[in-house]
């Protein structure tokens, strides 16, 4: 063998596949190449590429004998902060990016690679969709990749970064991924693009307002997280999993918090973020940075079903899965968006061993017929079925109030959490005061001389003796009634006496949650 020869032919190849006018094309569009995307996230010079050389074997419909280097997707494995990570990154400059047999099987490869070694698994997607000229082979490659992700769901975290178009059958593989990153301007993801909507419907739309970044963040709930170029949507994935152990079999990544000195002194600054008026609402994210270590907190989906907040955040150094009744947007009631979003982010922290912490502050489940119509009683009950199935530990604060079916799905003990920890001046009850005493004392009502001045005092009869948390802790529902200021502490506690929780699933096949 003449070894001269053989490394003048690798290194010729390897000029091929780093040719830069694929990476020209890129940046016509505004859009980084698949390699600079992998460059931006991996530590330097971690990266190793695997099927750098792999081809598609089909060459038919005007692709005879066309030659595309890497079939164009790039996939290997690296270290992210130091922890391994396997990817896959799309290349559009190459044939649309789109999808055929040997692409499908270097995509196949590294999931499988990735969960047999407890790896995160991260795509970035760049695509036009399934390869036309493949036929339904390319289709089949769709279906491997799926059933492979199926798979790896809540063994490793698995993340798509959409950065094109995400066109047809490739929008599913976002779809199952737990975590789902956009850009604005560049991002698109749909089922049916706008020509074929065009030829169906009628309906003129432009891809953007179709599948952009701003609809999926908002309106559909598809997309979790949104930056305004790659470079920070990239530095957004290295965040996030900072926050997230390498598989189901370990814990979370632990962080020595720098506030800890702090934990036990006394913190008046809830007090005046939280009214007392039960009807004036605040920001509850105020009072999550105010309670938690500083800086800590990263939301999921902010834009969606903005009536409850979830994300990431650390007590003491600890991850802990936040879920929060934000009342300044419908007064922090659940409605079938929140109650898919909070159903969703428990049993992704469940399967990955991060304890839940709720902040409940909430007057129950949205009413109205056309709630009822979708189906609130089909989607109520995922969180229900989230919560009580989740083995990690579970702590409940009640702030301000927790009414009706809401209460039992955020704080109930029956439900299965391990503490349930109410402020002083919190309100536990089936509904309102107000509501309440129109229906109790109705008949009451209607024969008084002074209707309004016995409604008044019927309410407060009953806030001062139904409503208040103490009634509920002498029935051992709730574990603990504290000062607001002694809330970090409190829950710092409570966390730490949890970590070794060990509680074993019920054996079964697996349960049939109300999808």
């Amino acid at each position: 063998m003449n070894f001269k020869k053989e490394i003048a032919k690798l290194s010729e190849k390897n000029s091929e596949l780093e040719n830069p006018e694929f990476a020209e094309k890129q940046h016509k569009k505004g859009k980084l190449s698949a390699r600079e995307r992998i460059n931006l996230l991996f530590d330097p010079e971690t990266f190793v590429e695997l099927d750098l050389f792999v081809e598609s074997r089909f060459s038919r419909f005007g692709m005879d004998r066309k030659r595309v280097p890497g079939d164009a997707v790039v996939s290997g494995f690296g270290k992210i902060n130091n922890r391994q990570v396997y990817v896959y990154s799309q290349d559009f400059a190459k044939m649309g990016g789109s999808l055929g047999e040997m692409h499908g099987k270097k995509i196949v490869k590294v999931i499988e690679l990735a969960r047999k070694t407890g790896s995160p698994i991260i795509g970035i997607i760049d695509s036009g969709g399934a390869r036309i000229q493949e036929g339904i082979s390319s289709l089949d490659s769709y279906a491997a990749i799926f059933n492979s992700m199926i798979k790896a769901s809540g063994v490793i975290p698995q993340i798509s970064v959409v950065v094109g178009p995400s066109a047809g059958g490739a929008s599913y593989a976002p779809g199952l991924s737990d975590f789902v990153f956009m850009v604005n301007g560049i991002s698109q993801m749909y089922i049916t693009g706008p020509e074929v909507i065009k030829s169906v419907t009628g309906e003129e739309i432009s891809f953007d307002k179709l599948g952009g970044a701003a609809v999926h963040s908002v309106k559909s709930g598809c997309c979790h997280l949104v930056f305004n170029n790659e470079e920070d949507c990239f530095n957004g994935v290295k965040k996030l999993l900072s926050y997230l152990p390498q598989n189901n079999l370990e814990d979370p990544p632990r962080q020595k918090s720098i506030f800890s000195e702090f934990f036990e002194k006394e913190n008046y600054a809830l007090l005046k973020i939280v009214p007392e008026e039960e009807e004036k609402g605040y920001d509850m994210r105020e009072v999550i940075f105010e309670i938690f270590d500083r800086n800590s907190f990263l939301e999921i989906q902010p834009g969606f079903a903005p009536s409850v907040v979830v994300g990431f955040v650390r007590l003491a150094g600890n991850v802990v899965g936040i879920v929060a009744n934000q009342t300044k947007f419908m007064a922090g009631t659940l409605d079938i968006n929140s109650s898919d979003k909070v159903a969703r982010f428990v049993r992704f922290c469940d399967a990955f061993n991060i304890p839940l912490i709720n902040l409940v502050d909430t007057p129950g489940y949205l009413p109205g017929a056309d709630q009822e119509h979708q189906g609130i009683i089909r989607h109520g009950a995922k969180v229900l079925y989230a919560f009580s199935e989740a083995t990690v530990p579970k702590l409940s604060l009640i702030l301000r109030k927790a009414f009706g079916g809401a209460y039992i799905a955020l704080a109930s003990r029956y439900l299965g959490y391990d503490k349930v920890i109410s402020w002083v001046s919190a309100q536990i009850a089936v509904m309102g005061p107000a509501q309440a005493v129109k229906i109790i004392c109705k008949k009451e009502l209607a024969e008084s001389k002074d209707p309004k001045r016995m409604e008044k005092e019927k309410i407060k009869e009953l806030e001062e003796f139904f409503l208040n948390p103490y009634q509920a802790a002498k029935l051992g529902q709730v574990d603990m009634i504290i000062n607001p200021k002694d809330t970090t502490s409190v829950l710092t506690k409570c966390l730490e006496s949890l970590l070794d929780k060990k509680e074993e699933k019920i054996l079964r096949k697996h349960g049939n949650i109300p999808l």
